[in-house]
């Protein structure tokens, strides 16, 4: 009896440690998670919100918003579209990410995510982004399977142009646009705008991230501005690209006939992305993660706020 005692307590902390199906739900999802960035969505969300707002506007919905099941619904999309070419860029770069030191313990390369699973999201997101486009109008769900391939072949161009940046600008500034058709069904001069002005935005940050893997790049035979130009006039086309940035979003200002709140978070704007540039050099590297995910933030919610104000 006192061996069976010992033997029961031993191996009670052990079933203690083993986590429930819950728990593993949970470390699966964080898992999925972390493999796509999740946290980055708040680069292009802004954006989506702001073209659904001024769809609205446009067709002087209350408030300049949209009914909360269209606004559903295009985050929805959002979301899929997102995590459909974050999920497919794993799965292509997964042996580029293995011979790079600053990615080989992403979740493929490390094993704690396998192919397979890897693929499954990919698909998930892919047919949540046409389910939520199916919800939104006709239009949106005939450009749907444009939208998958766009979010998905960015991931490929770096196999083949120097100018990879744009085509992930491009297929990011997917998202206003979306969500302009989501709410009026129709194209307009407002959301073609916005579209230009993520594309030259987050292109132009691209390059900051770019700057990190330049040697590994060149090794690999992988295509980018930094590798194949040098960090020096990679920043100078950046530099241009923001400032085309600033432009076209002055020029959205004009079509959707804003007013003083907008134009002072478009200043403000200015003011980071100077800021960004001040701190990134060619070769002091330091503050790059800071450029990239911190300020270029700050840049989104701080046009999405005023854009609000404006509206409101």
């Amino acid at each position: 009896m006192a061996d069976r005692a010992r033997v029961s307590d031993s191996s009670t902390p052990a079933l203690r440690r083993r986590p429930g199906v819950v728990g593993r739900i949970a470390r699966a999802a964080l898992t999925l998670a972390e493999l796509v960035k999740f946290e980055h969505t708040i680069f292009a969300l802004p954006f989506a919100l702001i073209g659904a707002s001024l769809a609205a506007a446009s067709l002087r919905m209350p408030h300049a918003l949209p009914s909360w099941s269209t606004l559903g619904w295009i985050l929805l999309a959002m979301v899929g579209a997102r995590t459909t070419a974050m999920a497919f860029n794993r799965i292509v770069d997964a042996r580029y990410d293995a011979a790079n030191p600053r990615t080989m313990n992403r979740a493929i390369p490390k094993g704690t995510v396998k192919i397979w699973q890897a693929w499954a999201l990919t698909l998930a997101a892919a047919a949540l982004l046409v389910f939520a486009a199916a919800n939104l109008n006709r239009l949106c769900l005939m450009l749907s399977p444009v939208a998958v391939a766009a979010v998905m072949g960015y991931s490929l161009t770096k196999r083949f142009t120097q100018w990879t940046h744009f085509a992930l600008g491009a297929a990011d500034g997917i998202a206003p646009v979306g969500a302009w058709l989501g709410v009026t069904g129709s194209f307009a001069v407002t959301p073609i705008l916005l579209w230009a002005a993520v594309t030259l935005w987050i292109g132009g940050f691209d390059i900051f991230y770019a700057l990190q893997d330049i040697e590994v790049d060149r090794r690999l035979g992988i295509f980018s501005l930094p590798a194949r130009l040098g960090p020096g006039r990679a920043l100078c086309i950046a530099r241009v690209m923001h400032a085309g940035t600033l432009l076209c979003l002055g020029a959205v200002g004009i079509t959707a006939s804003l007013g003083g709140w907008y134009y002072g978070g478009l200043i403000l704007c200015a003011v980071i992305l100077a800021y960004e540039h001040r701190i990134v050099k060619p070769y002091d590297l330091r503050h790059v993660n800071t450029a990239f995910q911190t300020l270029n933030g700050w840049v989104s919610i701080a046009l999405w706020l005023a854009v609000t104000m404006d509206r409101w």
